[in-house]
């Protein structure tokens, strides 16, 4: 999916056409809505983000062409789970699901628990 130009992140949900990618990312949102209690959500680089109010982004989520991207753009973060990123397919910032029946939502979930415990910087 090309950068979307949506307003907020109901639009870039409905611009999702494979029914598998939009219940992942639905469920993702879910989980950052519940997790990220004090974060705003953002539209920002053509993707949902989560930022403190009046920060920065610092988790975000999309629909890319050959996978679902979780980005969690707080190395303290990433450091802290270097052991259960290790089998991940990510890139500096990014976790790369390219199956959405592989997403493991607990580490998911983990990541944004930990985002919100405490403030950081982003990469």
């Amino acid at each position: 999916m090309p950068r979307s130009t949506a307003e907020d992140v109901d639009g870039y949900l409905a611009e999702v056409v494979e029914p598998d990618r939009l219940t992942a990312l639905v469920r993702i949102r879910e989980l950052c809505r519940t997790e990220l209690r004090g974060y705003e959500e953002v539209m920002a680089w053509g993707m949902p983000c989560y930022r403190p109010k009046g920060g920065e982004p610092e988790i975000s989520f999309a629909n890319q062409k050959q996978y679902v991207s979780f980005y969690l753009m707080r190395p303290d973060i990433r450091e802290g789970f270097e052991e259960r990123l290790a089998d991940q397919d990510m890139g500096k910032g990014c976790l790369r699901f390219r199956r959405t029946e592989k997403i493991d939502y607990d580490l998911v979930r983990d990541l944004l628990r930990a985002t919100a415990a405490a403030p950081g910087e982003d990469c």
